[in-house]
Parts: structure tokens; sequence; C-alpha cells
């Protein structure tokens, strides 16, 4: 006999990621910190770690993101190195090879945190859904 069940109930062997917007006010809010922190503590006109710092909360935050939400992670973490961390402050500039640069840093770092967190999450969603946590091959 054949027992229909929806595949959609139960524990998901993977997590969702969490939805996007949330991802982007947590990258709003945390590069606002990031930003204010480092600042007050002697660290404005010095772009460089304030580029560390926020390329680790871009990675930070891409491990519970969706691909789709490294862009903007990177946008506004930018947006923030750009208008804040470089004097003048407040003011937003392009200057190319610079801007680039460090949106290119920014977006890497976004995608690296994202797709680090979906080989974990896979690997940890095959071993739960494996017989006795196995990979099957030849028995030892």
């Amino acid at each position: 006999m054949i027992v229909w069940r929806r595949l959609s109930t139960g524990i998901r062997p993977v997590p969702d990621p969490v939805a996007t917007p949330v991802i982007w006010g947590g990258a709003f809010l945390g590069a606002l910190v990031l930003v204010v922190t480092l600042n007050s503590l002697g660290g404005h006109g010095r772009p460089m770690f304030a580029l560390i710092g926020l390329s680790l909360l871009a990675a930070l935050l891409g491990l519970c993101a969706r691909f789709v939400a490294a862009p903007g992670t990177a946008a506004l973490c930018w947006f923030f190195l750009n208008g804040f961390a470089i004097p003048p402050a407040g003011r937003l500039s392009w200057a190319g090879d610079r801007d680039t640069g460090w949106l290119a840093c920014l977006l890497a770092a976004a995608v690296a945190g994202t797709a680090l967190a979906r080989i974990v999450n896979a690997r940890a969603g095959y071993r739960r859904i494996s017989p006795l946590g196995r990979r099957p091959g030849p028995p030892e």
C-alpha cells in the first residue's frame, strides 16, 4: 500500500535562510554601529580598519542569508564606509579604482559567507537524512 505524505512536513534537514529585508536591516544597523564605534576610537580617516570590519560584518550576515541579499548587503556596507569612515564625513564620493575595489571586497565577503553556510548546511542535511549518518559506499 502507498502512503502519501507531504514532503514539507516535519523537520527540514536544511534550515531556511533569513529573509532578505531582515539581512539588509542588520547590515544597515551593524554598519552604522561599527563605523560609529571605529570613528569614536580614533579610526576616522583610516578606511582599512573600517573595510576589514565591514567585510567581516558582511560575511557574518552572509552566513544566514540568501545569495540575492549579497549585493544589497555590500552596497549598504559601502555606503557607510564611503560616507562616514573617510573624510569628509557625510559626503558620498566615487573614486573609481578605490571604490570599485571596496565594493568587490564587500561583495566577495558576503558571497563567501553565504557559500560557506550553504556548504555546511548541505553537508549537515545530508548527514541527517542518510541512514545512520554515514555516506553510502563499500562496507569497511
